[in-house]
């Protein structure tokens, strides 16, 4: 009689510190059991919770794929991790060539003027792309052990906060030493726009990252629709000079006011460069629809995360 394997213990950051034995995925391990039973079919409340206990229980793990994929982005370069400060600033240097020199853009403080809205434009991009293909890249890792899978677009936008709160050191660089004169107490604003911010990115991630599994095409049609939503977005204009550019129009006016970074951009711009209060009544209805759309984001994943290792 052959004796039964027993598995291997298996230590480093998947174990949460502690020593644990991994299962093979199965069409019946990954499934929770609520889902395997005939007779109870979870909610929205019980799947809300699942899901709230998943990202508190996994904190070990989460952290440990945030610093994969930092260290991943620092590696083969030459100025490493340098990066996350120099790239928002090639970028800015991009925009201020082409609309302050060849368009010849008479704005004052151009620079701190485009890379105060490129700065979060840039954490959005990089962001939302992470987290559409961060199920899709783990396929073998999926298909190898059971775990939630929830983690992986948190993480992906978790990370892009590290990014963002580099990228803020020459943020703060060019507002103190170059325009110190645009200097005031309303950047300490800045945190409360990113956190809505990060609630609207984690929702979308965490939505298409899930639909991407079953549709591939979902991760290409994102990356042209969000560069057409940069030209759409006040990035390289202001809020104003958008709404001045749309007129009255039936369909572009209120469509620009829908837009999320016609508030979240010009609360950016406001606090950094003109030293104003954020547009509060936009970041409050932005911040109702942000948690809406996690909401149904985080339903909508925890529904087809139990096909995932098939479908992958």
């Amino acid at each position: 009689m052959v004796p039964h394997a027993r598995a291997r213990p298996v230590h480093g950051p998947w174990s949460s510190g502690r020593v644990l034995r991994f299962r093979a995925v199965t069409a019946r391990s990954e499934t929770p059991a609520f889902f395997r039973s005939s007779s109870v079919a979870p909610g929205p409340v019980q799947l809300l919770r699942l899901a709230v206990n998943d990202i508190l229980s996994r904190r070990r793990l989460i952290i440990y794929l945030v610093q994969a994929d930092l260290k991943k982005k620092g590696a083969d370069t030459l100025l490493g991790n340098v990066w996350w400060v120099v790239d928002p600033l090639l970028q800015m240097l991009i925009y201020v060539i082409f609309m302050g020199v060849i368009l010849q853009r008479k704005t004052p403080d151009f620079p701190l003027f485009i890379f105060c809205a490129v700065l979060p434009w840039k954490w959005f991009d990089s962001t939302t792309k992470d987290g559409i293909a961060s199920v899709v890249i783990k396929d073998k890792l999926i298909k190898q052990i059971y775990f939630p899978k929830l983690v992986l677009p948190f993480a992906a936008v978790v990370s892009g906060v590290v990014n963002f709160a580099f990228g803020l050191i020459p943020l703060f660089a060019l507002l103190l030493l170059v325009y110190p004169q645009r200097a005031t107490a309303w950047v300490l604003f800045i945190p409360v726009i990113a956190a809505v911010e990060f609630v609207f990115a984690l929702g979308v991630a965490t939505l298409l990252s899930a639909l991407n599994v079953f549709y591939r095409d979902i991760s290409n049609l994102a990356r042209h629709l969000i560069r057409m939503w940069f030209y759409l977005s006040p990035v390289l204009w202001s809020a104003d000079d958008i709404s001045h550019i749309v007129g009255h129009h039936r369909v572009l006016a209120p469509l620009v006011v829908m837009n999320p970074f016609y508030h979240l951009l010009g609360s950016f711009r406001n606090v950094v460069y003109y030293g104003q209060p954020p547009d509060w009544g936009g970041l409050i209805g932005l911040t109702l629809l942000s948690l809406d759309l996690l909401v149904l984001a985080v339903l909508i994943f925890k529904r087809l995360e139990p096909t995932f290792a098939k479908v992958l």
